[in-house]
């Protein structure tokens, strides 16, 4: 939604502590510190006080963070439900993830979920924060609850948490918990198609639900199947900081095609 400035033109220049403050940095007094202290760059170069600043199109980092300040950006929090296609529209006319929220501004899905799987799902028109979530070298974590058919014993959890073999190569080491008989907890950065009913199939106990319950520092148990939020300014940042700060794969790591998430793309 874009906010107009006093001249009525949302893209007009403005003080550089007045775009950080409205972006959730702290009051106009501290982000004024982070450009004097030289925290703060402006496309590139170290900002200085007196920084005028166009929030639709400058590139601003925080302590090497880049950080969203354009008012016209939205971050839309989705609890995806079964059934529902992680695409803009879909030939066989089943509901897509597009539906469940606001028409405009037009947003596109953070990677895909596939079709029967549940859960959290990211959508924004925010370009730099898509790539940076979707590329394998940024590994952002994201965490699974699976109901499997059986119950896992101590070396198919072993095998989860230090890798499987699967058709495309094996997977990075995940964090993988037993919650209960038939349910496993797993936590990967890595982002390759259908992973998690791939890894668990490997181990001899096929998924028979799966939901996302984490993107990065991203939960929300309150929120229903098929409703949808705002991410508040906190969520934001720390949403960016754990692009910043995600552990990079060795090699690159892995994606799957047009940057889908780590169960890949739709059944």
């Amino acid at each position: 939604m874009n906010e107009l400035r006093p001249d009525g033109d949302p893209g007009a220049p403005e003080r550089l502590q007045k775009v950080l403050a409205r972006a959730g940095l702290g009051s106009r007094r501290r982000c004024e510190l982070l450009i004097e202290d030289g925290r703060v760059r402006i496309d590139g170069r170290v900002a200085t006080l007196g920084d005028r600043v166009a929030p639709a199109s400058a590139s601003i980092e925080v302590d090497g963070v880049p950080v969203s300040v354009d008012p016209s950006l939205v971050h839309y929090l989705l609890n995806k439900p079964a059934g529902v296609v992680t695409t803009a529209s879909d030939t066989h006319g089943r509901p897509t993830v597009l539906e469940l929220v606001p028409a405009e501004p037009r947003v596109h899905p953070v990677g895909r979920l596939d079709l029967e799987t549940e859960g959290l799902l990211l959508l924004t028109n925010d370009g730099l924060l898509t790539h940076r979530l979707t590329h394998p070298s940024f590994g952002v974590v994201k965490e699974y609850l699976a109901e499997v058919e059986g119950s896992p014993g101590r070396g198919a959890i072993r095998r989860l948490r230090e890798g499987v073999d699967l058709e495309d190569g094996r997977t990075a080491p995940a964090t993988v918990s037993l919650v209960a008989p038939n349910v496993v907890r797993l936590a990967i950065h890595e982002g390759r198609n259908r992973q998690v009913r791939r890894m668990c199939e490997a181990v001899g106990h096929p998924v028979r639900r799966l939901v996302r319950t984490r993107i990065g520092p991203l939960r929300d148990q309150a929120l229903p199947p098929g409703a949808w939020r705002e991410l508040d300014l906190d969520e934001l940042r720390a949403l960016e900081r754990a692009v910043a700060d995600a552990p990079r794969p060795a090699g690159g790591g892995r994606a799957s095609d047009s940057g889908a998430g780590a169960d890949g793309r739709g059944s």
